[in-house]
């Protein structure tokens, strides 16, 4: 993993590893389905887009693979995904979505596919206060079976706060100067990139190591109970 990554990784996980003296860790889930059919890839298809937003897919896709990727598992190339599904006539993210997981088996070869539904991709103005929300579900199903393996939900949300300057007129200005900024262009992109790497990398919660993570790979069932 670069260091890049870590860094990424590490401010992703930090709120999660600071509340947990005061809140109550979630319980693992359950990884017995995932073990005995011990993927090797994952085929990320194009994300369903429940917002307003037209572009939030396709930003989306370019965040995804990476995260997978760094615990171990092959992913196919998110262009030459698209590429195969427009031949196939899978160019609608609804039809690919409600399309048997087994249908990707015999067009890629692939061992799981992971379906992502965009719930929330906005900006929202209160009179100085921007907020930017991200919200994803993620679905990880076998295509072999069709059962869902894996599953999460992830909700990130970031204001910008401006400095204190000490003149309250100042700072007033100030922040309604960097809420406008924020909701003229907000920057879905590192709030996307958190949610992905809490969605595939904490432990209990995220992906098992896979095959192409040799150092973890079958040594963390004690992080990823049966």
């Amino acid at each position: 993993m670069r260091i890049r990554s870590k860094l990424i990784l590490a401010a992703a996980l930090a709120t999660p590893l600071f509340t947990a003296a005061c809140v109550t860790a979630p319980t693992p889930k359950q990884y017995g389905a995932f073990r005995a059919e011990s993927p090797k890839s994952v085929l990320v298809v194009p994300a369903l887009n429940s917002t307003v937003n037209v572009d939030a897919a396709d930003y989306f896709v370019s965040t995804i693979s990476r995260p997978v990727a760094e615990r171990g598992y092959y992913v196919f190339p998110a262009h030459m995904v698209k590429r195969v599904l427009d031949d196939e006539g899978l160019s609608d993210a609804g039809l690919v979505h409600q399309a048997d997981a087994s249908r990707f088996a015999s067009l890629f070869g692939c061992d799981t596919v992971m379906f992502v539904e965009i719930k929330k991709w906005e900006s929202q103005y209160v009179v100085i206060s921007t907020s930017t929300n991200v919200e994803f579900d993620y679905t990880l199903k076998s295509c072999r079976t069709g059962q869902t393996l894996w599953s999460s939900s992830q909700a990130m949300s970031y204001s910008p706060q401006a400095t204190s300057s000490g003149n309250p007129l100042a700072d007033l200005l100030a922040q309604a100067i960097i809420s406008a900024i924020e909701k003229a262009k907000p920057n879905y992109i590192p709030l996307t990139q958190q949610a992905n790497l809490v969605a595939t990398h904490t432990l209990g919660q995220g992906l098992p190591a896979g095959p192409y993570l040799p150092a973890q790979y079958g040594s963390d069932q004690k992080q990823f109970p049966d």
